[in-house]
């Protein structure tokens, strides 16, 4: 199966000015990707109950498209929420919240993100002790996941969003450790532009473990609108045979509608002659 398209809608006001292409109005979104012939959508809802689960489903199959994820980051900029707090029911409450959006995904058979609600260590909690934490939960909630055929995915953020795990590497060798199998990478690269030395060779040693890409540009605009080199990164993503989504994650510069065309035609002409 070939790589498929994917474009981001923030359903999330506190979020605003944060890198995604579309907001607000979710299906008016799904109107213009479809009209742009994107082949799924990626949902960031303020909670796993803000959205009529049915009223998706419907608008998914009218337009001919699919949900390729949904994002957790509310957890953090709604409710404070992350996974390695030191409040042992602050962590109880953070991992619900990403039960709840593991329940809400799977039933549109996609899976659920963990970004930003991993955390920070520092202050009460030390790094092995987040680590800790954070290794207990991605094993409890990717086994949830599983119930429902899909994995979990975990993202390596660049280090001004987190101290815990930063590159490929790191988050393999952390998901390696853990006894489910259920839990994959999330690459994106415009985290991965900060923090690898080779993007490319970042993914070709990711292999497998990379289960979703977010297709963006070094500057976090949309694909083609940055510097950076994507020909070695789509040798890559053929060498490990990923046939994932390639979503953009991307701020809607200069505005949304030009940000989801520059994606959709800088994802044709990088992928097309591939498929």
């Amino acid at each position: 199966m070939a790589i498929r398209s994917s474009v981001t809608v923030s359903l999330v006001p506190e979020a605003r000015g944060g890198p995604f292409v579309f907001w607000d109005d979710m299906n008016l979104a799904i109107h213009k990707a479809c009209q742009l012939e994107f082949d799924a959508v990626e949902v960031f809802p303020t909670s796993a109950d803000s959205v009529d689960s049915d009223q998706l489903d419907t608008l998914l199959k009218d337009h001919g498209m699919t949900l390729a994820a949904v994002g957790t980051g509310a957890g953090w900029l709604i409710h404070k929420l992350t996974l390695v707090q030191p409040d042992p029911r602050l962590r109880a409450r953070a991992r619900e919240f990403v039960r709840s959006i593991i329940d809400f995904a799977g039933a549109h058979s996609a899976p659920a993100i963990i970004g930003s609600m991993q955390g920070r260590w520092g202050d009460e909690v030390d790094r092995d002790t987040a680590l800790v934490y954070l290794t207990d939960a991605l094993e409890d909630l990717g086994a949830h996941a599983a119930r429902y055929g899909v994995p979990l995915l975990y993202e390596p953020l660049n280090r001004y969003e987190t101290n815990l795990i930063n590159t490929v590497a790191d988050g393999a060798a952390l998901l390696g450790g853990l006894s489910t199998r259920n839990v994959r990478l999330l690459a994106d690269l415009f985290h991965m532009n900060i923090e690898e030395r080779d993007i490319a060779g970042a993914i070709r040693a990711g292999g497998e473990m990379i289960g979703h890409l977010h297709f963006v540009d070094s500057n976090r605009r949309a694909a083609g609108l940055g510097h950076i080199d994507y020909a070695p990164i789509v040798a890559a993503l053929g060498d490990i045979g990923y046939d994932g989504y390639a979503s953009a994650e991307a701020l809607p510069y200069p505005d949304s509608d030009l940000a989801a065309s520059q994606t959709i035609a800088t994802f044709r002409r990088l992928f097309s002659a591939r498929s």
